[in-house]
């Protein structure tokens, strides 16, 4: 695969290069799920902190390969990430750039590369990853005020705002949940297709709206119940819920669904 032949080659650069500690490589390539369509992870350890640094970053990309596109991942929140695309082969890569101490915090553990003197290694014995899972009060605490948001959309015909937005939910919402209920990493979106039960991605695939009002609440509503049958499954009575707040929306959508359509 064009991925491995790239973390070879990578492997071979930059091991005679002073200022790298270590090379590693995470993702797909953990779970031997690579295939050619997958992108490759790469986690570069420097002695000196380059992250702060596009200039530098690019200078290491630079010795890759065929750089032709490169920026920095802060619209995925992580500005250490420098977003790459090679040519000659077309490959989408991802390298974060790291210090040893950086090393330490990750959410999954990586396949070493390079490791000089053994010290990725020891940091991955005397530490452990850290997958983040979603905060079940936080999305119970804003769920309904969101479906309010889209039944606002929808009623005043801003049909796009709202299949964006049934994107977003599934993305923070759905997914993750979904992906924890079928005893998964909570990753978005991620391979829902081949790691959920089909029952649990044909409701998701209920929240999947059409260009037009009657879809747009179908959706809704197929969104709300998924919500609440994941919430009885996996919430914990700690999670306060705002019947309240649920109410108040319900009625809304009453509301709005009766109201003359487009």
């Amino acid at each position: 695969m064009i991925q491995q032949l790239f973390a070879q080659n990578a492997t071979k650069i930059f091991e005679s290069n002073e200022s790298v500690i270590g090379l590693a490589v995470g993702g797909s390539w953990l779970s031997n799920e690579i295939d050619e369509f997958s992108d490759l992870d790469l986690i570069l350890v420097t002695n000196e902190k380059r992250s702060t640094d596009k200039s530098k970053m690019l200078q290491y990309a630079s010795l890759l390969g065929d750089l032709i596109s490169a920026f920095t991942g802060e619209h995925v929140g992580e500005p250490r990430v420098l977003i790459c695309l090679y040519d000659k082969p077309l490959l989408h890569v991802d390298i974060k750039f790291l210090t040893l101490d950086e090393f330490a915090s990750r959410v999954e553990n990586p396949i070493l590369l390079i490791d000089r003197n053994d010290q990725l290694q020891q940091i991955l014995d005397q530490t452990e990853a850290k997958f983040p899972y979603p905060d079940y009060q936080w999305i119970e605490d804003r769920f309904w005020t969101w479906m309010h948001y889209a039944l606002l959309k929808i009623g005043r015909g801003e049909y796009l705002e709202a299949l964006d937005f049934f994107g977003f939910l599934r993305m923070i919402v759905f997914g993750p949940l979904l992906h924890i209920k079928n005893n998964n990493l909570p990753r978005g979106v991620r391979k829902v297709e081949s790691q959920l039960a089909t029952e649990d991605f044909r409701l998701l695939i209920g929240t999947v709206a059409e260009y037009n009002k009657t879809s747009l609440i179908t959706a809704l509503e197929n969104a709300i119940a998924l919500y609440q049958n994941l919430r009885g499954g996996l919430y914990t009575e700690n999670i306060k819920q705002n019947k309240k707040a649920e109410d108040a929306v319900m009625q809304y959508l009453a509301k709005i669904k009766d109201s003359r359509s487009e």
